[in-house]
């Protein structure tokens, strides 16, 4: 009888141990083992080219497809997190897994990019190959993934897809990403911010100045989660007065704000920071 007492005791200690998580699978991927970017975090976004891997920075944000797993720890070395970047709401003729999609599941082709289609975000084939490229963002050894174009119910997409839709699938990605320990930046998706802030990490953004469209990723701020943003206009790169009225506005907003060339390529570069 002692014996059994001592044996329910020691149960009891254990489950304790591991705070009575034992089985509670709500609690697996949230996040205690994941970093955890600040708001005054910087970083350097290049998604095509040779990856420039010497700015001081806090942060890359670079393409998962082309860049190898020793650049990525090059970056680590360094003292760099890195989000890995993929389209998660269109369909790439040149990417590796292009064939493992079905051509149903392929919609209009988006505007001013001729070589992409958004995608039936609804699909099981298309959540599947998402699945995928995360298990890749993880092997590769990324920090988080920028997942972009999940904003495809405002545009065109050839689906009838609907504001739901796109909550749904966009918490979709991050509860999948945070189920592998992976960070994820909202990209864009402005009008569903105060539906998704909490379940992302951080905010990438397109061009909020230059559209007048930055006071809509406030949320992302008070909840201390970091904004970068990208800008391309002309005027930012050739025009040091106008890029220093854009570096006030972000400043005064508490966004990280980068003047980039529109190919991505790292061929130039202008930091507000």
């Amino acid at each position: 009888m002692q014996d059994k007492k001592i044996i329910i005791m020691l149960a009891i200690l254990v489950l304790t141990a591991c705070g009575g998580r034992g089985g509670d699978t709500d609690n697996e991927g949230d996040g205690q083992d994941r970093w955890q970017p600040r708001v005054s975090d910087t970083w350097q976004l290049q998604l095509t080219g040779t990856v420039d891997t010497s700015h001081d920075v806090d942060i890359y944000d670079i393409d998962l497809f082309d860049t190898s797993a020793g650049v990525i720890q090059q970056l680590h070395d360094d003292g760099r997190r890195v989000l890995c970047y993929f389209s998660a709401g269109s369909y790439e003729n040149w990417r590796p897994d292009q064939g493992d999609f079905n051509q149903a599941d392929l919609g209009a082709t988006l505007d001013g990019w001729p070589d992409e289609r958004w995608l039936d975000i609804r699909s099981a084939q298309v959540r599947a190959i998402m699945q995928a490229r995360l298990d890749l963002a993880v092997q590769k050894g990324c920090d988080g993934v920028d997942a972009d174009n999940v904003d495809g119910y405002t545009n065109a997409p050839g689906f009838p897809l609907i504001a739901a839709d796109q909550l749904d699938y966009n918490r979709f990605l991050a509860r999948e990403a945070h189920s592998r320990d992976l960070l994820i930046a909202l990209k864009n998706d402005l009008d569903q911010i105060d539906g998704l802030v909490d379940a992302f990490d951080l905010a990438v953004n397109e061009q909020c100045h230059e559209y007048d469209e930055c006071d809509a990723l406030a949320p992302f701020i008070a909840a201390g989660k970091p904004v970068f943003n990208a800008e391309y206009d002309h005027a930012y790169v050739n025009d040091a007065a106008a890029r220093q009225a854009l570096c006030n506005a972000a400043h005064s907003l508490d966004l990280r704000t980068l003047v980039l060339p529109l190919d991505l390529d790292g061929s130039f570069r202008y930091s507000c920071d």
